[in-house]
């Protein structure tokens, strides 16, 4: 019998946990869903998943929290944008995942979840 040598630090183990919190709400990952194609203001966000203005500002400080995500001030307002360029590919990468284990979720072929 082998000998289970953990290969990730508290830190690790940390990080991934704080990605898997900002994951486990709708919300959220539906923000970086959409961040990951262009930053966005608040609003727009709000707008486009069809929740409150309040209700997105909250989303966005637990993805700030969490290191996610990263506001931009202009002018009078703030817009948003992806944290790190690595996280685009890695929600692509999950997309690619999720097709894997539940393939009926893109059913009916209008489906663009993932990006060649």
């Amino acid at each position: 019998m082998s000998t289970v040598c953990p290969t990730a630090t508290a830190t690790h183990t940390a990080a991934l946990a704080r990605l898997g919190h900002a994951l486990s709400d709708n919300t959220r990952t539906g923000v970086l869903l959409a961040l990951r194609e262009a930053p966005a203001y608040p609003a727009d966000l709000a707008d486009a998943l069809g929740v409150s203005r309040q209700v997105m500002s909250n989303q966005l400080a637990c993805l700030r929290g969490c290191g996610l995500v990263e506001a931009v001030p202009d002018g009078r307002r703030t817009w948003y944008r992806l944290a790190d360029s690595h996280l685009a590919p890695a929600l692509d990468e999950l997309l690619r995942v999720v097709l894997h284990v539940e393939p009926d979720c893109c059913a009916g072929g209008r489906c663009t979840c993932t990006r060649a």
